[in-house]
């Protein structure tokens, strides 16, 4: 899945926005538990809030999100995050398969926010929810006293860039030889 990154301001604070896109997430054989790739397992450990996004024309993307949810539990047992599901296409009203009673149910057993969105035709509602989770995101992370919940807000993991390891090599090796001549 692809990682997008936005900046933007709430309550006059600064806020670095990533999205991290979980594609492939899929039941197991008609069963309710999920196949997912463990690049997913890791985003789930360093994310701070999580967005269930399915197609309202679509019932299977509907099915996936209580055990998707399932799973996050079993990562992140005793951590309130928060949630926001969003039921999308909303503007694909004679195609629908998934009513909006079953998507505000599902939020509320959830403990979730509900939006019934279409990307398509208007963005601001998509805006509109992120904009929620980014402020209850930052409520649950001020409300901590200073303190990180274990397994909320956690680094997100980097992998080794050549030109990174490079200039670190480079930092190292100067600093070395400033060292060596001041004796």
């Amino acid at each position: 899945g692809a990682l997008y990154s936005r900046k933007f301001t709430i309550d006059g604070e600064q806020i670095s926005l990533q999205v991290q896109d979980t594609p492939f997430v899929s039941l197991e054989d008609d069963t309710d538990s999920i196949c997912c790739q463990e690049q997913i397992n890791r985003s789930i450990y360093w994310a701070d809030g999580f967005v269930f996004v399915y197609s309202i024309t679509d019932y299977e993307s509907y099915r996936v999100i209580r055990p998707l949810h399932q799973h996050i539990r079993k990562i992140h047992p005793n951590a309130n995050i928060p949630l926001l599901l969003m039921a999308n296409k909303g503007d694909l009203l004679r195609a629908r398969q998934v009513a909006s009673k079953e998507g505000l149910q599902l939020a509320s057993e959830l403990g979730g926010t509900y939006y019934e969105v279409s990307a398509r035709e208007n963005c601001e509602g998509v805006h509109e929810a992120f904009q929620q989770l980014c402020q209850e995101v930052s409520r649950m992370i001020g409300s901590c006293n200073g303190e990180k919940r274990r397994g909320l807000h956690l680094v997100r993991p980097k992998s080794p860039n050549m030109q990174d390891l490079k200039r670190r090599l480079k930092q190292a090796l100067t600093s070395k030889g400033k060292s060596a001549t001041t004796l």
